[in-house]
């Protein structure tokens, strides 16, 4: 019997989870260990703070959702691990100690550095839970006018929520009719085109054009007060309301064991195995790979370290490969949402596409998620 231990309650987790329980024996134990119980379903949240969905659209409870498939679950927060003695220590929630492991998937995610930006707890409305989306949507209600800055700071590596939000809130306003009283601003650390390529940074820039948006590019934000934002280099837009993407890095609990890079990021070969560890499997926004972190990346990440693990408990070498790939769609509520598909390692400049069909695809998408694993 293989003791499988999946920290991390996320996409990434979550699919390995399934993908193993699926494919391995009764005799295995798989346990999956998450700091909360909810999962919080992120593509979800820009729909959700504009009144779009309903909370339970944007998350399941995942206690429920593990047991079903005979995956043991904990609540409680993972504090280190122990690649040398095969263990994980737990600091609090259901258990304290020390969990331990023949196998682990490190599917931890990224944390918040807000503190890399002052002034960002204080002033800075963010989509990243349920809450803050829902806090977001009431700052929007209560909003009559003046100027609406939405955008990411530098280490964010979220880009499509920037768009979307600031595409959202134009739609919005003009259903309220208090768009010529409301500006919106879209403002980048670099400009779109690292992210996206040529094709589709200019398709973004019309369909912000097309709706009035202004985008102001190389504008890293250092410092945040009660109404305005500041570069280091001295440059700052007012603002009446602030929508920002923060600063991430790596989780803590993998910091301390030599598998990361100076950000925190797990490094990883392309079978998803951490570097110099075998048995030891990363996948989702805690592995240390180039461009934006994305949910359709974790869940292929996940897939291909499921199908390693397994060869691996029975005497294989892993052989499954992910490749590095964006596919995204930017629901623009209209005939200019834009579908990617790009090869981040390469940079080609990909495939990208436009009109309506991209947006209905997202949406099922979405559903077929939510039924699925909730």
């Amino acid at each position: 019997m293989a003791k499988i231990l999946i920290l991390g309650g996320g996409f990434g987790g979550v699919v390995a989870a399934e993908r193993l329980a699926e494919q391995l024996g009764g005799e295995h134990q798989i346990t999956l260990v998450s700091r909360s119980r909810r999962f919080v379903f992120y593509p979800a949240l820009v729909r959700l703070a504009f009144g779009k969905c309903s909370e339970a659209d944007a998350s399941f409870d995942l206690r429920e959702s593990m047991l079903n498939r005979r995956i043991n679950f904990i609540e409680a927060e993972v504090a280190r691990i122990d690649p040398v003695e095969r263990t994980v220590t737990i600091a609090h929630g259901e258990i304290e100690g020390h969990l331990s492991y023949d196998y682990l998937v490190f599917a931890l995610g990224r944390r918040l550095a807000t503190e890399r930006v002052k002034g960002f707890y204080e002033h800075a409305h963010h989509l990243l839970d349920v809450a803050k989306a829902l806090n977001f949507g009431k700052a929007i209600t209560n909003l009559q006018e003046g100027r609406v800055v939405v955008g990411q700071c530098a280490g964010s590596r979220l880009p499509v929520p920037v768009y979307e939000t600031a595409f959202a809130l134009a739609r919005w306003l003009d259903e309220k009719r208090r768009r010529e009283r409301v500006s919106i601003t879209v403002v980048t650390p670099d400009d779109m085109g690292a992210e996206f390529g040529a094709e589709t940074s200019i398709a973004l820039k019309h369909a912000l054009n097309s709706h009035g948006i202004p985008f102001v590019p190389h504008f890293p934000v250092k410092l945040i007060t009660k109404d305005a934002i500041f570069t280091a280099d001295g440059q700052s837009l007012n603002f009446d309301l602030l929508m920002l993407l923060p600063p991430f890095q790596g989780s803590p609990a993998a910091s301390c064991v030599g598998i990361t890079n100076p950000d925190g990021y797990v490094n990883v070969y392309s079978t998803m195995r951490v570097i110099g560890h075998d048995r030891i499997y990363a996948v989702g926004d805690c592995v240390n790979f180039s461009g934006p972190k994305m949910g359709h990346m974790a869940v292929r990440q996940a897939e291909v370290a499921a199908a390693n693990l397994i060869a691996e408990i029975a005497g294989r070498e892993p052989v499954a490969q992910y490749v590095h790939e964006m596919k995204l769609v930017i629901d623009e509520g209209g005939h200019e949402s834009i579908f990617l598909h790009r090869d981040v390692e390469t940079q080609e400049p990909g495939s990208m596409r436009q009109g309506n069909f991209w947006r209905w695809a997202k949406r099922a998408q979405q559903e077929y998620w939510e039924h699925s694993h909730s």
